[in-house]
C-alpha cells in the first residue's frame, strides 16, 4: 500500500474539465450540463449551458456521482443493472441515487481516485466522449 500524497482535485482542475466538456460539447453542437465532485463526493464545479434541457443538471451530478462511488465510467456499467446483472438492484438499495447512464467518468491522478465528472445532455455515447475528452485533458 502506498502513502506517497496525491495532490486532490484543485478548483482549477475542476475548471479545466468543465471547459473542456463543454468545448468538445459545442464542437458537437450539443448543449450540456457539467458536474465536477471531488474524491468525498462534494461539489467542485457545475456548469448548466443556456440551452442545455434542466433535467440535464440532474443527470451529469448523478453520473459523476455514480463514477465516483464505484470508481467506473457510467458506460461500462449500464449492462451490469439490467436485469440478471450484477447491480441490478443496486439503483433502488441506496438512498442517493445512481444512474447507470453514459456520461460519468472517475478522474484519478497517480493512480489514485481524486473526483469525477459527468457530463448530461447529450446521448449517452456523446456525453461519454465529452467527459473522456476532459478528463485526458487533465492529465
Amino acid at each position: 500500500m502506498s502513502t506517497t500524497a496525491v495532490a486532490p482535485l484543485t478548483i482549477e482542475d475542476a475548471e479545466l474539465l468543465v471547459a473542456t466538456a463543454r468545448s468538445a460539447a459545442e464542437d458537437a453542437g450539443v448543449t450540456v450540463s457539467v458536474t465536477v465532485l471531488d474524491a468525498g463526493g462534494h461539489l467542485l464545479a457545475f456548469r448548466r449551458d443556456d440551452r442545455a434541457v434542466l433535467i440535464s443538471g440532474e443527470t451529469s451530478t448523478r453520473k459523476a456521482y455514480t463514477a465516483l462511488q464505484l470508481n467506473a465510467p457510467t458506460a461500462d456499467l449500464v449492462d451490469a443493472v439490467q436485469p440478471g446483472g450484477l447491480f441490478h438492484t443496486l439503483p433502488t438499495a441506496l438512498d442517493r441515487p445512481l444512474l447507470f447512464i453514459a456520461g460519468g467518468v472517475p478522474v484519478h491522478r497517480d493512480g489514485r481516485l481524486i473526483g469525477s465528472l459527468g457530463v448530461g445532455g447529450g446521448a449517452p455515447q456523446q456525453d461519454h466522449g465529452f467527459a473522456t475528452t476532459a478528463v485526458r485533458a487533465l492529465a
